[in-house]
């Protein structure tokens, strides 16, 4: 087994957001990954959980133990105990490491209530036989006095019968092209292997609203959407309305005193606008006046957060200044960014062959994403998006767009996509198609009209069924004029599957549409079909479902072990539906004796392994199923819905199988990150 002890070279290296994106890199291979935080950081925030354990745990569901604490350490030290403590430390690795192929172990980080961490770094990497990455940060000082560091350090490591020291990640890099792999040597005494070098990125250091009034004791006056606005710019308004205008953009925190009117109503009519302000913040302790709050009640109404502070213009923009803009534990969509993002720049090749082959190949959540933008990404495809001026829908159009996911193509008029974009403050590709639903309606009434002729469509109908533009967008579809379809952010998941069933219809050999959800559990992604689709499925369509979901699954790279689910395990059980589930199992089995397929199973005989062994001791599924197909629709979305919010995992569905051409549904709550992954998903779909 491997293990990387990560060993900072100073404070504020951001070594928390290293071990985040490590995680996710291993992750990413199929490697069961251990972590451990042997000694609790001084923490500046109130008592509570590590913050690095706790990150860890919300951001990749890694429970680990909980570290020592200083006082302990410190304590120990001064008695001259360290071989105790290191015993303690092995004690909590061991514990760490069970049934992992990969372990990281998170160093103390150097300060001036902590001088002696390079000295106990030492001792755990030693006694840990962890193999050492150095990790540092290159945010404004010359590469030179950088290197200088890092020489150091390393020579703490450098003797030979001291740990191996493996590499080098450079965080917070404002000029990469200053350390690349062809920097060397990075030492004066040999070579470092760089296995990454992280490039500052503003975005990821932006603090919620909320933060910031926690950090700042700030008095609530309207939290509005505070707990998801970010703070990316502070704009200090000292200046007359018509030179601050300019300056009103999304996540900008004004910065006012509570007595300019003017400044508060130009900040109200921008919010009003669509302008997502991370907020007011009104200084020098001067109530805006209830008349003036009443005049803003739009904006307040619409989600703009209002704070107050005592000090003055100049203290508080001094005290924004030096908050902490460490990762708050609650703050699980910042620490995944950071996470994915760091993860992208680690040399990922390298770190996989020093790990080896995991001992069974699984796909974990961060795999199972990084898999499908990566396919994605390779396979090129156009995707048509009706609902081509809903906010979110056009922000995850643009990503996708910018990281070569789709090609999207967006069904609005151009001026309400850059109205969006303006008040969302979004970087509209050059390259992201637009296409005026107007001016390409009528290419499709005659196609329409030849598809539907069976149920005496005319022209004038064809022309109306287009005015809705999920059907629009079907015809482009059926056209072959688009690759996939996605919707559903702003319709119900029937407006989105009635026009593929009507204009698509089934692929050759398939006998009806049924879907799948990919479930993001914390250490392992499953499929579950049929979720959204067929009611009461015969025991012949369900021999399909089961057979199209694990054809699904390995599509996307889950080895599919299918459950068959029912109340009753084997034979224990009888009546009507447990023989339906039989049947099924036979008739699938029968069409893929290739297939690994079990049934009937109840739920925690599928998934749990002692419960597996116990009830189904001879089934090659019980206890290791990745694909869960249930009787019915009642039972299926029931029991997903209750996973997704019970688990609190990510699911990404429905995927719709079984039509001509990929069409997918999205959950009208769906966030950005959801709609990404859905197009993402119906690209590798329209590839296959």
């Amino acid at each position: 087994m491997q293990t990387f002890f990560l060993a900072p070279t100073d404070f504020g290296v951001g070594l928390t957001s290293i071990s985040l994106g490590l995680v996710g890199a291993l992750e990413r291979a199929g490697l069961r990954v251990g972590y451990l935080k042997p000694i609790a950081q001084v923490r500046r925030e109130k008592p509570g959980p590590s913050r690095a354990s706790e990150l860890i745990a919300r951001t990749h569901g890694l429970s680990s133990p909980q570290p020592l604490q200083r006082a302990e350490v410190e304590k120990l030290l001064a008695d001259g105990a360290l071989d105790h403590l290191l015993e303690q430390i092995v004690s909590l690795y061991q514990e760490a490491a069970r049934d992992k192929d990969v372990v990281i172990v998170e160093g103390m980080v150097q300060n001036r209530q902590s001088s002696y961490a390079s000295r106990v770094n030492f001792h755990l990497a030693k006694s840990l036989d962890a193999g050492v990455i150095l990790v540092s940060a290159a945010e404004d000082e010359p590469s030179s006095e950088l290197l200088e560091r890092i020489e150091i350090l390393a020579q703490l490591f450098a003797g030979p019968n001291d740990p191996e020291l493996l590499g080098l990640i450079l965080n917070k890099v404002r000029e990469p092209a200053a350390f690349t792999v062809h920097h060397a040597p990075l030492l004066k005494n040999g070579g470092l292997r760089l296995l990454g070098c992280i490039p500052w990125q503003a975005e990821l250091n932006a603090p919620r609203t909320s933060d910031v009034a926690d950090l700042l004791g700030a008095r609530v006056i309207n939290a509005g959407d505070f707990h998801h606005r970010r703070m990316q710019k502070i704009v200090l308004c000292t200046r007359a309305v018509a030179n601050t205008v300019h300056l009103l953009k999304p996540g900008v925190l004004i910065v006012t005193s509570g007595d300019r009117a003017d400044i508060i109503i130009a900040a109200s009519l921008a919010a009003m606008n669509g302008v997502p302000l991370a907020g007011l913040l009104l200084c020098s302790d001067l109530p805006p006046d209830a008349r003036i709050m009443e005049l803003c009640r739009g904006a307040l109404q619409a989600g703009l957060p209002v704070l107050s502070v005592q000090t003055g213009a100049y203290d508080t923009a001094t005290n924004l200044n030096r908050l902490s803009r460490e990762i708050p534990i609650d703050d699980r969509e910042r620490a995944e960014k950071v996470a994915d993002f760091v993860a992208e720049y680690l040399d990922g090749d390298w770190l996989r062959a020093r790990c080896g082959q995991p001992r069974e190949v699984r796909l974990s959540p961060p795999a199972f994403r990084w898999q499908l933008v990566k396919r994605a990404q390779a396979a090129g495809k156009r995707i048509v998006l009706p609902e081509g001026s809903e906010p979110r829908t056009v922000q995850a159009a643009a990503i996708c767009q910018a990281r070569g996911i789709a090609r999207c193509v967006l069904l609005a008029k151009r001026e309400e996509v850059e109205a969006v974009a303006r008040a969302q403050g979004i970087d509209l590709p050059a390259d992201l198609e637009i296409l005026d639903p107007d001016l390409i309606r009528e290419n499709y009434v005659a196609p329409m009209v030849e598809l539907r002729k069976s149920k005496s469509l005319n022209a004038p109908m064809a022309r109306a069924q287009l005015d809705d533009l999920v059907t629009l967008g079907t015809m482009m579809l059926a056209q072959d004029d688009v690759d996939g379809l996605v919707s559903g952010a702003a319709h119900t998941t029937a407006n989105t599957i009635r026009p593929a069933l009507q204009l698509l219809k089934t692929a050759p050999g398939i006998a009806l549409v049924s879907s799948v959800f990919f479930m993001l559990l914390p250490d392992q992604v499953v499929v579950y079909g049929d979720c959204a689709v067929n009611p009461d499925p015969s025991a012949e369509e369900l021999a399909e479902i089961a057979l199209l979901s694990a054809e699904s699954a390995a599509a996307f790279g889950i080895e599919p072990r299918v459950a068959m689910l029912s109340y009753s395990t084997g034979h224990s059980g009888s009546g009507a539906d447990v023989e339906k589930v039989r049947k099924a199992t036979e008739l699938a089995r029968a069409a893929r004796p290739d297939l690994l397929i079990d049934g009937p199973l109840q739920y925690d005989a599928a998934a749990i392994a002692s419960v597996g062994q116990q009830k189904a001791p001879n089934s090659k599924v019980a206890g290791r199923a990745t694909v869960f197909i249930f009787p019915d629709l009642n039972t299926g979305n029931t029991t997903y819905k209750a996973v997704q919010r019970s688990a609190n995992c990510l699911s990404v569905g429905p995927m719709l199988q079984g039509l001509r051409k990929p069409v997918n549904d999205l959950s009208r709550g769906a966030l950005v990150d959801d709609i990404i992954y859905t197009i993402a998903l119906t690209a590798v779909q329209a590839a296959r």
